[in-house]
């Protein structure tokens, strides 16, 4: 089993309840081709570097996986062809960060740490 981490940019201006059809879209191919969300991380709305197609922020949804290259290559197939996405990137893993939470609000970090 390869581990793949995959986050999907969408646009800012769809609802939470698009976001969770999101969501839930992608992790159903990724089970339909014998593969296992590891993990799903909800980043929400951040900045983006530049504009893309007309969009300053994007809602951010990254998923780490568990599976072989069919599963990537169904995810990215149809990933092409959804309006509501700008943009996604896969990166083949050795093994997963389970402990980092990169996006966690500083109040957040700041009671964990107390």
């Amino acid at each position: 089993m390869n581990l793949y981490e995959h986050t999907i940019i969408a646009r800012q201006d769809i609802s939470p309840a698009q976001l969770k059809q999101i969501e839930e879209k992608y992790s159903k191919i990724v089970e339909k081709n014998d593969g296992n969300v590891v993990k799903l991380e909800m980043w929400g709305l951040m900045n983006l570097s530049y504009l893309i197609k007309k969009n300053k922020k994007g809602n951010y949804i990254h998923f780490k996986i568990e599976g072989n290259g069919k599963i990537i290559s169904e995810l990215e197939k149809n990933e092409k062809i959804d309006k509501n996405l700008l943009r996604y990137l896969t990166v083949k893993v050795k093994k997963f960060d389970m402990e980092t939470d990169y996006f966690k609000k500083n109040e957040e970090k700041d009671n964990i740490n107390k």
